[in-house]
């Protein structure tokens, strides 16, 4: 008990190092560090930080979480790269600061299920259960979010990326160029392909062609029927009859969601019968269970 008393006390007193060292009149920049911002050249001067920040925590805990993250990620079946899911749905962080806000829940949660499992007095079995448990719930549940959204985007570009395919034939078909018709699509699209379009418009800007910005969103997304439209794109300038192909390609994709939502509705409705088995089983399993611990009584008796 005292141990996890000094333990904690320990770890308050870093998060209050932490917090005062963000305060101005606990931890006062000298005169040179404040002129520093204003000075020319100063985006290429590195800028000093005390060694009990949070910068420098930083620092120090970003790679451990990393590698901490990506190692619970492979043991629980995650195998997609998190910085490939967070480019898919336009995330703001990048994946040194997910993963240590990630352990940093976890690290949370791990000392409250320390003092709730100290104060309680539970048993060992549970009290182990609960505090190895409840930092790889956090885990999982950021983790799942994160899985979730990217998923969920995925989705939204199946489902849009036939209207999409149509109107890239027709402005193709209206003589328009690849260029063009991206950038037209990009300014006036919205949702998931409207963002990826203007990601791809803003690479291209970037110098590189329209084949491979598009191939490049095709990495990203990681849709089967939006590989075969960029597949078909990259013939923009051997084909010369781009629009119909482009057409039969969003034909092709719109058989694939309807073959994809009739299977949905038949899941579903197979799905309507379990409770009504378990309903209609209930009932039978009791009228047997009745007679047969009557004859069990019966057989005990004599």
């Amino acid at each position: 008990m005292t141990r996890l008393i000094v333990a904690i006390a320990a770890a308050l007193f870093v998060g209050l190092v932490l917090v005062l060292s963000e305060i101005t009149w606990f931890a006062r920049q000298s005169l040179v560090d404040r002129i520093r911002p204003y000075a020319s050249g100063a985006s290429t001067r590195s800028v000093r930080t005390g060694i009990l920040s949070v910068a420098s925590f930083h620092e120090v805990i970003a790679p451990l979480s990393r590698a901490i993250g990506e190692r619970l990620a492979r043991m629980f079946g995650v195998n997609e790269e998190l910085s490939l899911r967070l480019e898919r749905i336009h995330a703001t962080t990048d994946v040194t600061e997910h993963r240590v806000r990630q352990v940093g829940w976890m690290a949370v949660t791990f000392i409250g299920a320390i003092s709730l499992t100290a104060i309680s007095q539970v048993p060992t079995t549970v009290g182990l259960l609960l505090v190895i448990g409840a930092p790889t719930l956090v885990f999982l549940t950021i983790e799942q979010r994160v899985s979730t959204a990217s998923a969920r985007w995925q989705r939204e570009i199946f489902q849009q990326l036939p209207v999409l395919a149509e109107q890239l034939g027709l402005l193709l078909g209206a003589g328009f160029s690849l260029g063009s018709a991206l950038n037209r699509l990009a300014k006036r699209g919205t949702g998931a392909c409207g963002m990826d379009l203007r990601r791809v418009v803003s690479r291209v800007r970037q110098g590189l062609s329209e084949a491979d910005a598009l191939r490049e969103w095709a990495l990203i997304a990681d849709v089967a029927a939006l590989h075969r439209l960029v597949s078909v794109l990259a013939l923009n300038r051997e084909g010369g009859d781009l629009g119909r192909m482009i057409a039969d390609e969003a034909r092709a994709i719109r058989r694939d969601a309807h073959r994809e939502l009739i299977e949905r509705i038949e899941r579903r409705g197979e799905q309507v019968w379990i409770p009504v088995t378990v309903a209609t089983l209930l009932p039978g399993v009791i009228f047997i269970a009745v007679p047969f611990v009557q004859a069990l009584s019966l057989f005990s008796s004599t």
